[in-house]
């Protein structure tokens, strides 16, 4: 996998950028540390980092639009969409 520092990332954004859209993935680096991982956003392919954090409980995505909690949090006084649209007038 290649590695790429900060700096030559944003000189060269469309070229990795261009890298990742054909399939690779990139880390990206600080100093010689890996900060951070590029990678396509369609994908079939399931990567061990993700589903690592998946295993952990740390994220889940089922490649959906997002449908929020499973047991929605309960809170105290008005809803926040009626805070917002008196906001709004």
């Amino acid at each position: 996998m290649p590695r790429v520092g900060i700096r030559e990332l944003r000189d060269k954004l469309s070229l990795y950028l261009m890298q990742v859209k054909e399939g690779k993935q990139i880390e990206i680096t600080n100093r010689g540390e890996v900060i951070a991982l590029l990678i396509p956003m369609k994908r079939k392919k399931v990567d061990k980092e993700v589903l690592a954090l998946v295993e952990e409980g740390a994220a889940s995505w089922t490649g959906g639009k997002p449908t929020g909690a499973p047991q929605p949090v309960k809170g105290r006084g008005r809803l926040l969409s009626e805070l917002i649209i008196e906001d709004r007038r």
